[in-house]
């Protein structure tokens, strides 16, 4: 049986250790020991507690692994993916750093090793699905949008956070990058806001956030391109105003002796604002659109997900449709469906046609549909 370990056990790591252990021997690693105690008790899955900035430790810990997942916090992301390179393990990874790992492809090819990055929801299927069409398509315009939301609104911020506060905080401080006329655009993050309705949902706030990543600059033939955020319509202003008044800013300040950053201030306080309980409900959504030419007919293409809370497995939406992502992926390439080596970003996956039908079928299995709308004209 192969052998996987994950480096994290947050909501999403949790997700992806359940999902595996169903076929794999599977290891979670993380820092504290309540996230593995539930997983060692319920599912046949091993646990370490381990410290995973340290770089020793973790190659110690991967040895005697096939693959190597990782769920890690984006200010680690990138030390993580040297250091599993260096000890010739495939990756999957999902720690939504905020550097460009491309510079690593050689190393991991002469390492002999697999790397896919960005490997969720968002990131990942939008960039999957417009490495796919982009194969048979000329693609005019490409666009998407996501949120993952709680059914019960509550004041003030009607929010939650699926995943670690302060990656989501950076959605809302990293200038958001879009291209336009083939160009691209830099803006502020939260820039740009429009109300969107949803069927069965009602109506989103969209804003510009920093979500398009790899694709700038692997599809420079799409003249168009644009991600944004969904929240509820009135929260962002109130980020707006944290950050105006400085809650935000990286740089360290004294008060009364003390030295502290207002960003590690402001996050640990909305790590208790927007900690989603283990059994509370929200819901995932996302709208990729893709506009073009396909054998010389002008079409519209839409992907639709709206994903909810899995009260039998107690797993949140964007933990499954994140998660799977990644399982899926890890999965195709331990069945070798995939074996190039080297630094791949998903939409490079998405453009060989067997790899995405095979990460579609792994997630509607797991009741994940990404319901496809075309229109031409």
């Amino acid at each position: 049986m192969k052998k996987i370990i994950i480096l994290g056990a947050g909501m999403v790591g949790k997700a992806m250790a359940i999902d595996l252990s169903t076929k794999y021997d599977v290891t979670s690693v993380d820092i504290n020991p309540e996230s593995l105690s539930y997983l060692s008790k319920n599912y046949p899955i091993k646990t370490k507690i381990a410290d995973l900035k340290n770089e020793l430790e973790l190659s110690s810990l991967i040895q005697e692994f096939d693959l190597v997942i990782s769920a890690v916090p984006g200010f680690l992301g990138l030390q993580t993916i040297k250091t599993v390179i260096k000890n010739k393990k495939d990756l999957v990874d999902i720690s939504f750093l905020p550097e460009d790992v491309m510079f690593l492809d050689q190393m991991a090819k002469d390492n002999n090793v697999t790397v896919i990055m960005d490997c969720g929801v968002a990131p990942g299927i939008p960039n999957i699905i417009a490495g796919y069409h982009n194969e048979t398509m000329k693609i005019e315009n490409f666009e998407y949008m996501v949120g993952g939301l709680p059914v019960v609104r509550t004041f003030p911020f009607e929010y939650k956070a699926p995943f670690s506060p302060c990656d989501v905080v950076e959605e809302y401080t990293r200038p958001a990058r879009y291209v336009e006329n083939g160009k691209m655009i830099v803006k502020p993050a939260m820039s740009d806001t429009e109300l969107i309705e949803f069927e069965s949902i009602g109506t989103l706030e969209a804003f510009n956030s920093d979500g398009l990543r790899s694709l700038i600059y692997t599809l420079p033939n799409i003249p168009n391109m644009k991600e944004k955020t969904l929240r509820y319509p009135g929260h962002i202003n109130m980020i707006k105003a944290l950050k105006a008044a400085g809650f935000l800013d990286h740089s360290p300040m004294k008060v009364k002796g003390f030295e502290l950053s207002p960003f590690e201030f402001t996050t640990e306080l909305l790590f208790k604002a927007w900690k989603l309980d283990p059994n509370e409900k929200e819901f995932t959504v996302m709208r990729i659109i893709l506009e073009g030419i396909e054998n010389g007919i002008n079409k519209r293409i839409v992907y639709d997900l709206y994903d909810e809370y899995d009260p039998e497995k107690r797993l949140s939406s964007m933990a499954r449709t994140t998660g799977f992502t990644a399982t899926a992926t890890a999965d195709m390439l331990i069945n070798k469906v995939f074996s190039k080596k080297g630094v791949f970003p998903p939409e490079h996956i998405g453009k060989y046609t067997e790899c995405f039908k095979y990460i579609m079928k792994y997630l509607s299995e797991r009741n994940v549909n990404y319901i496809k709308t075309e229109t031409k004209g």
